[in-house]
């Protein structure tokens, strides 16, 4: 019985581990190892490229030491169709469980794609390599895939057997209602086909990311592309720029749902002003990365149109200025929850900007001012005096911050759960010191671990984990049955309670 309960408890522990502990779970015991495999719910897999011993029967024989996965991401430099068909019919015959896979190792053909359909019946996400011409009907066989990814490959690194298809392919003509909520597809080039029988049959679609698309498939028709995005709700659309256009002018038709619209490295100044004019949705949250096609005019138009938002997001905007910016916030006012001015030359080139931004945004709960590298503190601190009530804050890359920043942060940001402080130059090892030592809320730290190691020098625990239990009821269970566990975990450093600092020292001596 007291083995049953530890060996309960000790999967528990797994379960809530950080990955970087995962090694040393191992080199305990096999015991250890049996439990912690069959712990695992999720596992990652990278396969070496096809001249490597490293193959599907290895894979398979590995796999069925992880007698409970969920989830299985399988990635290889391999491109052949005939070696990615046979890894996929190994991992359909061994977890046939399996809720998500993202399976990027090479095109696979329509037989295995079939033979996937059959096989993975509960499955609910999917990522896969796809060659074309597209054959999607087998996506109608999976009756409980919410997201599906399809990246297109090139047609000249394809092994392509048309009888093989032709013996398969079931003639689309006849449309189906998908469940399908959320579709990501890259690489769609102008000459894809195939796209258009997914686009009338997904009709429950939530979510669509395109990236590096050149068309929307089928020759560029929006015919079809108009019946998926009526219910859509997020929007991504990265490096699109031949497409984008003519994608928010169907949305600015078409969708009154959308709350979500990210526009990363593409697009025109006139196509997006047309979008935010017409548009008839509540948008709640803009992401744009635009460095050459975002001007005050359309900050101007967002802030008439679009006066629900609660998040904007600006990446690398360099051609709007302090006005375009003070007037969307200003609009905004305390509705507007997360900022952020990634990159955005605007904060370091007009003195006062951040100061009027923070008087208006007193309801502010997410900040990000990531890259600004000339950023100095006293802009940053005016900035902070009006934002007390700050969760998340990511400073990483401005370098001219130093240790100042971080006092104004303590004494103005009482409810701080979250900091990037990554590549802060100017921030010393004792100024971060100070700052988890009197930051009781903080949760997640990102930082060089150079920087930590002082903490540890002065005998502090840091509580950054989302890991969180009784330390002391742990002990008492585990150590009669695990003398070693002390050396085994660094005495106890994987472990952390909340909101309280453990004193290394202390839990050496109550370990020995």
């Amino acid at each position: 019985m007291d083995t049953i309960l530890c060996d309960e408890l000790l999967q528990e522990i797994f379960h809530r581990l950080p990955s970087s502990s995962f090694p040393a779970v191992s080199l305990v015991s096999r015991r250890w190892l049996r439990l912690y495999r069959t712990s695992r719910t999720s596992l990652s897999l990278c396969i070496p490229p096809r001249n490597s011993t490293v193959g599907p029967p290895c894979v398979l024989s590995l796999l069925s030491l992880y007698p409970f996965l969920s989830s299985l991401s399988i990635s290889s430099t391999d491109s052949t169709t005939a070696f990615s068909d046979y890894l996929l019919r190994s991992v359909s015959s061994s977890c046939s469980t399996l809720r998500r896979l993202s399976f990027l190792v090479g095109p696979v053909s329509l037989s295995a794609l079939v033979s996937l359909s059959a096989s993975f019946t509960q499955l609910t996400s999917l990522t896969i390599s796809l060659s074309t011409p597209l054959f999607l009907r087998w996506v109608g066989f999976l009756p409980a895939l919410k997201e599906l990814s399809i990246i297109i490959c090139s047609r000249d690194v394809v092994e392509f057997d048309s009888k093989e298809e032709d013996g398969l392919w079931v003639n689309e003509g006849s449309d189906s209602e998908l469940p399908l909520e959320s579709l990501c597809l890259s690489g769609l080039g102008s000459d894809v086909y195939g796209i258009g029988w997914l686009w009338r049959s997904c009709k429950k679609l939530r979510k669509l990311r395109l990236c590096n698309c050149e068309s929307i498939g089928d020759g560029g028709s929006f015919s079809s592309f108009d019946t998926c995005i009526q219910g859509l709700q997020e929007v991504e659309l990265r490096t699109c720029r031949s497409i984008v256009d003519g994608v928010l002018l169907k949305l600015a038709q078409n969708c009154l749902s959308l709350d979500s619209l990210l526009v990363y490295d593409g697009g025109s100044e006139e196509g997006f002003l047309r979008f935010i004019n017409q548009c008839r949705c509540n948008l709640r949250k803009l992401d744009l990365r635009l460095p050459l096609d975002l001007h005050n005019s359309h900050l101007l138009a967002i802030a008439q149109n679009c006066r629900g938002l609660s998040c904007i997001r600006l990446q690398s905007c360099c051609l709007v200025t302090g006005d375009g910016l003070k007037s969307l916030v200003i609009a905004m006012g305390n509705g507007l929850e997360e900022l952020a001015l990634i990159n955005c030359d605007v904060v370091e080139r007009v003195p006062g900007m951040l100061t009027t931004l923070g008087q208006n945004l007193k309801g502010l709960r997410k900040l990000d001012l990531s890259y600004n590298e000339m950023l100095l503190d006293k802009e940053f601190i005016s900035m902070l005096v009006s934002c007390n009530y700050l969760i998340d804050l990511r400073l990483r890359g401005c370098r001219r911050l130093t240790g100042a920043a971080l006092v104004s942060t303590i004494k103005n940001c009482k409810y701080l759960e979250n900091l990037d402080i990554m590549n802060c130059s100017g921030i010393k090892a004792d100024a971060v010191e100070a700052f988890v030592l009197n930051s009781r809320r903080l949760r997640h730290l990102l930082v060089e671990e150079s920087k930590l190691s002082v903490l540890h020098e002065h005998g502090h625990q840091i509580n950054l984990s989302r890991l969180m239990f009784d330390y002391s009821l742990l002990c008492c269970l585990l150590l009669p049955n695990m003398p070693n566990i002390a050396t085994t975990f660094g005495v106890f450093n994987c472990f952390s309670v909340c909101n309280s600092y453990i004193d290394y020292f202390q839990i050496q001596s109550f370990i020995a």
